[in-house]
């Protein structure tokens, strides 16, 4: 079951849990959960969106960039440690994240990927426009802060590779019931 929201009726509790870690998913391949801590909820174009960064050797890229959507799964509570270290150190490439991390999967309402019932706030997104950084055009003190030159594109968290920004039309939202 969904209860469908107003999403900028929750934009303080998104812009909160962000800071601690939402999840991004795509579903190319197979499905795949990554976490983020970087993003924006706004709008453009006239549009409700969500803008999500993603780091160039990420599989989470390449998935985005064949199926060009995602959904974003936030909790209503503290984030789950354990479902936050599996979807936030490991890849997957390699990794089954949803039977590792335990995730519930719910079908979504508009688009193909999938929303997640232990993170039941759901935003549905369709990618509008990408754009891969120039890291050039930063501050010296964020280029050597989060992109540092020696630290392997494959390397969790800070590492040399760009971002890739995704803005992605807010389709659908809600939250998740427990059928």
């Amino acid at each position: 079951m969904r209860e469908p929201i107003q999403v900028f009726d929750y934009s303080g509790h998104i812009m909160k849990a962000l800071r601690r870690g939402v999840l991004l998913n795509t579903n190319g391949d197979k499905f795949n959960s990554m976490v983020i801590s970087w993003g924006h909820l706004g709008i453009l174009w006239g549009k409700p969106t969500f803008v999500v960064y993603v780091r160039e050797n990420r599989y989470t890229k390449a998935q985005l960039d064949k199926t060009r959507e995602f959904t974003i799964s936030i909790p209503l509570g503290k984030p789950d440690p354990h479902i936050q270290s599996v979807c936030g150190m490991q890849s997957g490439r390699t990794l089954d994240k949803v039977k590792e991390a335990g995730l519930t999967l719910r079908d979504p309402v508009t688009n193909h990927t999938p929303a997640i019932l232990e993170y039941p706030m759901t935003l549905e997104c369709r990618v509008l426009y990408t754009r891969k950084q120039d890291l050039s055009l930063l501050p010296e003190d964020i280029r050597k802060s989060d992109y540092p030159a020696d630290v392997d594109g494959t390397a969790p968290l800070a590492n040399r590779d760009a971002h890739t920004v995704y803005i992605g039309e807010i389709v659908n939202a809600y939250i998740l019931k427990n059928e």
